[in-house]
């Protein structure tokens, strides 16, 4: 029976349950709070404190520091895998392919105030929401569905059938269900063939980043 390490666990799994508990909280602050509250200012408050406890866990993420160097090769196939995901994002839209109807979005609307808002919108995305996903999903649930004792699976010793389960869940945590389980199929398979987190952590942090930037350009604000 292998050894479940709770700490390794929580470490990689509190940032992600913050996140989610606080987007689920805003979701119902807005079904049954008072009006007028603007809760757009909210995502700011969601990955400033996440990145917080990422912060303050730093150094119980082994993987982020030791053999974490990528070389030039290394950096073209993240950054190519995460514009990949891009266009599958933006195109894989089809009715079936929703897991609910697409809402508004994020719309920031115009002046200093919307300037602050896209900005604080693009970097939570980019430079947060990588950083924990990646550490949870890939890091910690991929290699824990292949062994409990996750912490001593090395990446490359991940199967299909973990890729797949953690794939499927990681895709039904998001609207665009078909595009987030190519998302997390790519994503995973760039951790397993790597065996280097930083891998599926840059490409997930181009397809978010690449996605803010075109969604601020092309007003498609229901992808926020």
């Amino acid at each position: 029976m292998p050894s479940l390490n709770l700490g390794s666990v929580w470490n990689r799994a509190l940032p992600f349950a913050i996140y989610i508990a606080l987007m689920a909280g805003v979701s119902i602050f807005e079904q049954y709070g008072p009006a007028g509250i603007d809760l757009r200012w909210f995502y700011g408050i969601k990955v400033t404190l996440v990145a917080l406890v990422l912060w303050v866990l730093r150094k119980n993420y082994t993987e982020l520091f030791h053999g974490s160097v990528l070389d030039f090769k290394a950096w073209l196939t993240a950054i190519a895998v995460g514009v990949l995901v891009f266009v599958a994002w933006i195109n894989l839209d089809a009715p079936w392919m929703l897991l609910s109807e697409v809402s508004g979005g994020f719309n920031p609307g115009v002046g200093i105030e919307a300037c602050i808002l896209m900005a604080t919108r693009i970097a939570g995305a980019a430079l947060v929401v990588p950083l924990m996903e990646e550490l949870f999903w890939r890091s910690f649930l991929m290699r824990w569905i292949q062994n409990q004792n996750f912490l001593k699976v090395a990446p490359r010793h991940v199967g299909w059938m973990a890729l797949a389960v953690s794939s499927a869940l990681f895709a039904i945590e998001h609207s665009l269900w078909f595009a987030g389980l190519v998302a997390g199929l790519a994503y995973g398979l760039l951790y397993i063939r790597s065996g280097k987190i930083w891998m599926p952590i840059i490409a997930h942090a181009v397809t978010n980043g690449v996605l803010g930037v075109w969604v601020i350009y092309t007003g498609n604000w229901h992808y926020w």
